[in-house]
C-alpha cells in the first residue's frame, strides 16, 4: 500500500469516526482563540478551558488585555505551564494588536507570528479555525500519527506539515488535523498504542 493509499483510508475512516469538528477551545471570536491557542502550549484543553472564563472576563478583548499588567494575567492563569512567559506574551500581544492592527486579530499568517507568544503553529490554528484559511496546524500527537501511519518521516514538525498537506487535499486540511488530534487522543496515544494495535494501525499498518 503506498502512503497516498494510507492516507486516503486513514481520511475516510476519521471522516466516518469524527463527523463533526468542534474547537476543542473555548472561545467567543478570533481574539479570544487566540488567547487560548498561546495557553494551550505544554497544557491540555480542559484546564486551559478551565481557567479562560475568569480571564475573559476581564481582558476578552485586545483593549482590555492591552490595559493588563503581566502580575494579574499571571494571578489568572498561574495554574498553567509556562505562566509567567505566557502573562507576559499575552499584555504585549494585546498591546501589539491595538497598536498595530487597530484592536483586530490579523489575517496573515505573517503579522500574526510577529504577535507575542504566537509561533506557526499557533497562527495555522486562527486561520484555519478562526478565518477558514486552509491550514494543517501540526501538534504531538498529529507528529506522533504521522510518524506512526508512515505518512511523514519528518522529525521536524515543518516537514511532517509539509507532508501531510502532500497527501490530504486542501480541502480538508482544517477539519482533518482536528480528526487526526481526536483520534490520537483517544485511540492511538503515546502509550496506548504501538503502531499496531489500534484500529488505523492495526487494519492498514500491522502487517498480516
Amino acid at each position: 500500500m503506498t502512503r497516498q493509499d494510507r492516507a486516503d483510508k486513514i481520511a475516510t475512516v476519521l471522516a466516518r469516526l469524527y463527523p463533526e469538528t468542534p474547537i476543542p477551545l473555548d472561545h467567543k471570536d478570533a481574539f479570544t482563540l487566540l488567547v487560548a491557542v498561546v495557553l494551550s502550549a505544554q497544557c491540555t484543553d480542559k484546564k486551559v478551558n478551565e481557567i479562560t472564563p475568569a480571564l475573559f472576563l476581564e481582558a476578552g478583548t485586545p483593549a482590555k488585555m492591552a490595559k493588563m499588567k503581566p502580575e494579574r494575567v499571571l494571578q489568572l492563569i498561574r495554574q498553567l505551564g509556562l505562566a509567567p512567559q505566557k502573562s507576559k506574551a499575552l499584555v504585549g500581544l494585546g498591546r501589539m494588536l491595538m497598536e498595530k492592527h487597530a484592536g483586530e486579530v490579523p489575517r496573515t499568517f505573517a503579522e500574526l507570528e510577529e504577535l507575542p507568544g504566537v509561533g506557526h503553529k499557533t497562527a495555522s490554528v486562527v486561520m484555519a479555525q478562526a478565518f477558514g484559511v486552509p491550514a494543517f496546524p501540526v501538534d504531538t500527537h498529529i507528529h506522533r500519527l504521522a510518524k506512526r501511519w508512515k505518512l511523514s518521516v519528518g522529525k521536524s514538525v515543518e516537514q511532517v506539515e509539509r507532508d501531510l498537506k502532500k497527501v490530504f487535499p486542501e480541502a480538508t486540511w482544517n477539519k482533518l488535523h482536528l480528526r487526526i488530534i481526536f483520534y490520537g487522543r483517544e485511540h492511538c496515544t503515546a502509550r496506548g498504542c504501538n503502531g499496531k494495535t489500534c484500529g488505523i494501525c492495526a487494519s492498514f499498518l500491522a502487517p498480516p
